[in-house]
């Protein structure tokens, strides 16, 4: 799975619970985008995460 580039969000682990309370595994993937992104003056192709695009969009 992706990993975000700039923050190194990735993948969480837990449990779904059923109303029995029975626990099977599952995971909660971050919304990774490709962005094209200028850092250090230099374009760059980037795997970010969701958050970090509205970041970087504000911060223009």
């Amino acid at each position: 799975m992706a990993k975000c580039e700039l923050c190194g969000k990735g993948p969480q682990f837990g449990h779904n619970v059923s109303h029995s309370h029975r626990r099977t595994k599952r995971r909660w993937a971050p919304n990774i985008q490709k962005a094209t992104v200028v850092k250090d003056g230099v374009t760059r192709r980037m795997s970010l995460c969701a958050k970090c695009l509205k970041t970087l969009h504000k911060t223009r």
